[in-house]
């Protein structure tokens, strides 16, 4: 069950930047601060998930305030593409990651 969970959160992951890179693209700007955008927010995430989210993070943090912000990144790429006008994906996308993070935190990973 555990290698399942982590290979969802490994897709989850990669989704996360897509979905940082689609919401930075369709956001209300003039197309040079789209272009930027996109680059710049997945970006963003990889530098705070490699810092202090990835299994072998720099950063130690105590196990639970890392599982919070792993949640709370993903989420919030998430909530992006809500911004952006895809609901429906970013509630989708946002109940798939909670269900992985909570079997992920009682699997002790």
């Amino acid at each position: 069950m555990k290698p399942i969970n982590l290979a969802i959160r490994f897709l989850l992951e990669l989704c996360a930047l897509a979905a940082l890179g689609y919401a930075g693209y369709h956001a209300p700007l003039p197309e040079w601060g789209k272009i930027a955008l996109a680059i710049a927010a997945p970006l963003g995430l990889a530098v705070l998930w490699g810092l202090f989210a990835a299994h072998k993070a720099k950063q130690l943090l105590p196990r639970f305030w890392k599982a919070l912000l792993g949640v709370v990144l993903l989420e919030a790429a998430a909530g992006s593409l809500a911004l952006v006008g895809q609901v429906e994906l970013a509630v989708t996308f946002a109940a798939i990651i909670a269900a992985n993070s909570a079997l992920l935190y009682i699997l002790k990973y």
